[in-house]
């Protein structure tokens, strides 16, 4: 009979579901709030991490978009909830970095709000010239820009983004000024660079890959520490003679501040495992991703670095976002 017993017990514990659902965290799906419009590409990455994510934690993970003021009303949003981690947040550099220094009255200190959990991605800006410049290279183009100051024209999406700032300090490195052409947005931007009524752009390398391969535009270097595989025949700007120039976009989650460590580490297990995913993260490169998953501290000292980095280039490009 005792045999019996404990045979059954051992089925029972190998038929039990996960610990997780038999009273840890989670005991119900986890709210992933994406302060961005959907459709974009924040939307479509938080997605495909938020899928990895709800099958290691063995609830849904349900994404919630709460677009407006640069990510500042999901932010708000996700303060407002319970410091659980069953409401956690997919940022960006410009939601958990630009905006500390493009508001002035930011209602919430960003650092000490929200809690790192795990790296997602890089996603690398490239320097793109109209191919009728006279510079084949990035060297050519400093100077280039050398010998008409004030005269050549960067693009960007609008004021204050990672694509005006990135190329404000281009500006900075190379000691010239250049002129700053805003835009509603980098599609306009762009047929604008392809026409020639703008000179230069930094943006984000997915919709570049095809238009410089078809001579549409002019590649001059990855503002990234190391080349893309996407275009592994583009130099990194340190290689192209400008050392010190870094850029790029990125995707991280974020708990709020008070979450419990175990369940912020549970939170970084998750987020991990979705990015180490082959699929996943092949679905991630393919929508031009370099993925990291990093740990929650790595994550604390990466963002802390671009705080250091991108405060002091918004403030002095004069962009505010009230």
């Amino acid at each position: 009979m005792r045999a019996l017993t404990a045979l059954i017990l051992a089925c029972a514990a190998m038929l039990a579901p996960p610990a997780a659902a038999q009273g840890g965290f989670p005991e119900r799906p986890v709210r992933m709030i994406v302060p961005f419009a959907a459709g974009g590409a924040a939307d479509i990455v938080s997605r495909l991490v938020a899928q990895g994510m709800a099958e290691d934690l063995g609830q849904p993970v349900v994404i919630e978009n709460r677009g407006g003021s640069g990510g500042v009303i999901g932010s708000q949003a996700a303060l407002t909830a319970p410091a659980d981690g069953y409401t956690i947040v997919f940022h960006t550099a410009s939601s958990a970095v630009l905006n500390v220094a493009l508001y002035r009255n930011l209602p919430f200190d960003m650092r000490r709000s929200f809690v790192p959990v795990s790296l997602v991605g890089l996603v690398p800006n490239i320097i793109v010239v109209n191919p009728r410049l006279p510079a084949a290279n990035l060297r050519e183009f400093v100077e280039h820009v050398r010998r008409n100051p004030g005269r050549v024209t960067y693009a960007s999406s609008g004021p204050g983004t990672i694509v005006h700032l990135s190329g404000h300090m281009l500006a900075g490195l190379i000691g010239v000024e250049m002129v700053h052409v805003p835009y509603r947005g980098s599609g306009p931007a762009l047929n604008d660079l392809i026409a020639g009524t703008v000179d230069m752009m930094v943006d984000t390398l997915p919709p570049y890959v095809a238009m410089v391969r078809e001579g549409r535009v002019r590649a001059l270097a990855m503002a990234t520490r190391t080349r893309s595989p996407a275009m592994p025949e583009v130099p990194t700007a340190e290689e192209a003679g400008l050392p010190g120039y870094e850029s790029y976009n990125w995707h991280a989650v974020f708990a709020t501040v008070g979450t419990p460590a175990p369940v912020v580490a549970r939170l970084e297990r998750a987020a991990r495992a979705a990015v180490a995913s082959p699929a996943i993260r092949q679905r991630l490169v393919d929508v031009g991703v370099d993925p990291r998953g990093g740990s929650a501290e790595e994550l604390a000292t990466f963002w802390d670095a671009q705080l250091a980095l991108w405060i002091p280039v918004a403030r002095s490009s004069g962009a505010t976002a009230d």
